[in-house]
């Protein structure tokens, strides 16, 4: 069942230790086949170079466990309310990177500093409202899921003009149309975390001032516009 993406949420999952963005197994993958409506996804607790295709788990959209002999990730309910709520995205990656998960940390949003910055996120990357203890208690990772969407709700963010969100106190999640396009997102967002942070840090007495709109506009919509021209046109 679903061989073709249980192998490319295997490759994705397998990127994470290769781009630095995970310590031991603080880190998960996913992919979706809307059509079926089942979401595959790595096995919970399993390192990353123990794994193999046939172990990623796969779940439909109510979390219940069709395949696999292993546990899915306990973020899966994270990972099925943004695939509820975001239906244009077809996979997911959450990492506790050390820089996006710094920013995290603070409860703060990553503004747009500069070009690296906007060829990939038209915006400042958001931050969520802390979960109550209520939350926390009675469905954690559901509604960890839930206040990322209640934060796009409330900023009128498109989640593919700005792929990737950051949990207060807690990490970032990203997403793409792909697994591996959501692993790109989660590289893009700790390289931009870490520049956002040493920026920050030549402004000690003052903000530092973010990239104009107009310049954030250009590099973003010369990638993702309806009329972008980075890189090669297919042939």
């Amino acid at each position: 069942m679903l061989e073709s993406l249980k192998e490319a949420v295997w490759r994705a999952n397998l990127l994470l230790p290769a781009h630095h963005l995970v310590t031991f197994t603080w880190g998960n993958v996913s992919g979706i086949h809307r059509e079926a409506g089942l979401v595959v996804i790595k096995p919970s607790g399993v390192p990353y170079d123990a794994l193999k295709p046939e172990d990623m788990a796969v779940v439909d959209l109510q979390g219940r466990q069709v395949e696999g002999r292993l546990n899915p990730s306990s973020d899966t309910p994270t990972h099925l309310m943004l695939y509820k709520g975001f239906p244009d995205v077809g996979g997911i990656v959450h990492t506790h990177s050390r820089w996006a998960t710094i920013w995290a940390q603070a409860a703060r949003a990553i503004p747009p500093y500069g070009t690296t910055h906007a060829d990939d996120f038209h915006g400042p990357i958001p931050c969520t409202r802390a979960l109550t203890a209520q939350e926390v208690e009675s469905a954690y990772e559901r509604e960890t899921g839930q206040v990322i969407l209640d934060t796009f709700a409330h900023c009128a963010l498109h989640p593919l003009h700005v792929p990737g969100c950051l949990v207060s106190h807690h990490g970032p999640f990203t997403w793409g149309k792909t697994p591996d396009e959501a692993v790109h997102h989660a590289v893009v967002l700790e390289e931009v975390a870490m520049m956002a942070w040493h920026t920050e840090g030549l402004h000690p007495a003052h903000p530092a001032p973010t990239v104009p709109p107009y310049v954030l506009d250009k590099h973003f919509q010369r990638k993702h516009g309806p009329h972008a021209y980075y890189g090669q046109k297919d042939r």
